[in-house]
């Protein structure tokens, strides 16, 4: 029995589904003309005869082409069907293809990250947004389920539905709350003015919930939730995880505040914040270690004996004896095989020794 030839949107062979929204499917597909694979997006048939929903989809497409960063989901290119489609004319776009899981994929495996690794998340995070912003461009929706990776670790933000374009006028959507609970400014909840405040107060939601394991506010529907986000005070994150330093939470804090003008002044600065926080662990750690080297040009100045406390755990060779022991796993239970039979011989062994020693 013969296969059906893949289905084809403009010069795009559709592959599997990559997820479905509530006006759009993500497919993963192929450009035949180069062999690139990238995801593409298309307007789902029984929406797209809605003239508001398919103007909704056109300026999503303007914004993404608008928009050109190295932590920005690229727009590829854009078209529509023809008209004589069996499934009608709608939009569709291509972006390239992110294949490292998304940040929510990594937080439930995961639950709680290291704080070096939250400061490098809001650092990339940071500088998508300040392009964003810089555009005239809200998005509005930053949440983890919308933050990729690449293989490589290089953060990509996506999904732009509900991104908002401040520089033009027609489907704003000014006074109306559109969001994700959890994640949602208090402006955004009053359905008041939005600007680049809203998506910083959204990306301290997002570092809270990484250092701590949960979001900021959490409820049973989403009336409780605003009602949080409109009048309650976080937990500060210092309390919930010791081990944050100060700086890190007066950042996420000021980027939680209620009055947008009591916020950062934008995504650069949050930035700054960030990279400041880590240099002083780093500077602290080479502190550290200057003091490591003048104890033991002490010590071997008065002895030859060396000072273990002035030693660096070795951490980084037992690190890398773990890493081996996992990319080999049958050399590692041959190993402990051994061991158990070195073990066994020298009991035997004492059980000898005891039993002459008796008996003499």
């Amino acid at each position: 029995m013969s296969r059906s030839a893949p289905e084809k949107i403009g010069p795009y062979e559709l592959g599997e589904v990559l997820g479905r929204g509530t006006v759009g499917t993500v497919y993963r597909a192929v450009d035949v003309t180069t062999g690139e694979a990238v995801a593409l997006k298309i307007l789902l048939p029984q929406v797209s005869v809605d003239p508001e929903i398919s103007a909704r989809f056109e300026r999503e497409i303007e914004i993404l082409e608008k928009l050109s960063h190295p932590n920005v989901v690229g727009c590829l290119a854009s078209g529509k069907t023809p008209a004589n489609d069996p499934a009608g004319s709608r939009w569709y776009y291509a972006m390239e293809l992110v294949e490292g899981g998304t940040l929510a994929d990594l937080l439930k495996v995961k639950r709680v990250l290291d704080w070096e690794d939250v400061v490098e998340l809001g650092w990339q995070l940071c500088s998508a947004l300040q392009h964003l912003h810089n555009n005239g461009v809200v998005h509005r929706d930053l949440k983890p389920s919308n933050v990729y990776f690449t293989q490589d670790g290089v953060v990509k933000l996506g999904d732009f539905g509900i991104a908002l374009d401040i520089s033009s006028s027609a489907l704003t959507e000014q006074g109306k709350t559109v969001g994700t609970w959890l994640y949602m400014s208090p402006e955004q909840i009053r359905g008041q003015h939005l600007d680049d405040k809203t998506d910083l107060y959204a990306l301290g939601c997002l570092l809270y919930e990484c250092l701590t394991g949960r979001p900021p506010f959490t409820g049973a529907g989403f009336a409780d939730i605003f009602e949080q986000h409109l009048r309650r005070e976080p937990t500060p994150v210092k309390k919930v995880c010791g081990l944050v330093p100060n700086d890190l939470d007066a950042v996420v804090t000021e980027l939680l505040a209620k009055d947008p003008k009591k916020r950062p002044l934008n995504a650069r600065a949050v930035q700054g914040r960030l990279a400041e926080a880590l240099m002083q662990k780093e500077e602290r750690t080479l502190e550290r270690d200057d003091k490591r080297a003048d104890r033991r040009r002490e010590k071997h100045a008065q002895t030859r004996s060396p000072d273990i406390w002035a030693l660096d755990p070795p951490r980084r060779a037992l690190g890398g004896l773990l890493a081996e022991v996992r990319r080999n796993p049958d050399h590692r239970q041959a190993g402990w095989g051994a061991v158990g039979l070195i073990l066994a011989v020298t009991v035997a062994l004492l059980a000898v020794v005891a039993f002459v020693s008796g008996r003499l």
